[in-house]
This record gives C-alpha cells, structure tokens and sequence, in this order.
C-alpha cells in the first residue's frame, strides 16, 4: 500500500513522502492516527493544495514542543527498587513507572511519549526519552538502586544512624 505520510513518522519518511507500507501498518495505524493518507491521485492533488497548511502546523506543533524541551532541559529520575544481592530486580521497570515518577516530580505527560527501549530488570543507570514531536524528544536519565544497601552508601555521615557509626573500624589504641 502506497501513503503520502502527513507528519514524520521514524524510520519511515517526512511530511509529504510517499512511501510504500505494508497493508496492516497502513490500516491499522497510519490512516486511523490521521499520519497518512492513501496515495491516490485525488488525495495527492489534495495534499498539494493543502501542503503549506500541513507544513505551517507541523512547524507550529515543533516550535512549541522545542520550547518546551528547553524548559525541561535533562531530567534524572532515582527509582528505588527491592533487588537480590547481584542487583537483579524482583519486578521490572516499564514506562508506567517512569510516568509515576515525572508525576512527582511534578511533570505531566501521556504514557505514549515515553520511549524505553526495554523493561529494565537489573540495578544501574539507564537512559529513555520523551517524545513531545516526532522531530522533539528530551532525554531522561534512570538510575535505579537496591532498596536499603544503596541508600545507605548515600546517607552523608552525620545522618546515619549510631548502630551504624558503632561498625565502622576502631583504630587501634596506642600502648
């Protein structure tokens, strides 16, 4: 099936390409999502006449979504999560979490602009990233971390607790 794409769509082509896609892709998402339109003669002379109009609100759409980012600047979100000893986590991390924690934050966004490429199962630092236009996406920084061991270590020293300040090493008294 052959489509003229109304909005740039990754990995496939920009506004007013017309590419070739398979029959369920077209169907199934690109025409329902109003991304593309069947390349038709009367849709193409149609997109023509309206293609400076297509191209102003994809441009409108940008600008606003490029403001935003630069407002956003990079985020960084700590997830703490219970783990085994070799940092495998006893759940997974997916977008939804992600979204809950920019909720906290106080950032609003749709469970779709979140991009992750995979669920995460072990401890460490990952990254994702918000699309706010197909051309706009503000990356985010994951770190996730055992539950009690790593916050710990991240006490400062005056904060922790006395039974801890007793473990630490005596230095050997002079004789």
């Amino acid at each position: 099936m052959e489509v003229i794409l109304l909005e740039r769509v990754g990995r496939l082509g920009t506004v007013g390409d017309v590419v070739r896609v398979k029959n369920g892709y077209g169907r199934n998402y690109l025409l329902p999502m109003k991304k593309a339109l069947r390349a038709t003669k009367e849709n193409k002379s149609v997109f023509e006449a309206r293609r400076a109009e297509i191209e102003a609100k994809n441009a409108a759409g940008r600008g606003v979504a490029e403001t935003k980012a630069k407002a956003l600047g990079t985020l960084s979100i700590k997830l703490v999560r219970q783990a085994s000893e070799d940092g495998k986590l006893y759940g997974s991390i997916v977008t939804r979490d992600i979204l809950e924690a920019l909720k906290e934050q106080g950032h609003d966004f749709d469970r779709k602009q979140i991009d992750l490429a995979a669920a995460i199962k072990n401890t460490g630092s990952y990254s994702a990233k918000i699309v706010l236009h197909p051309e706009v996406s503000v990356p985010v920084s994951l770190t996730v971390v055992r539950n009690e061991s790593d916050i710990a270590e991240e006490i400062p020293e005056e904060l922790r607790a006395p039974d801890e300040e007793a473990a630490a090493p005596e230095e050997p008294a002079a004789e």
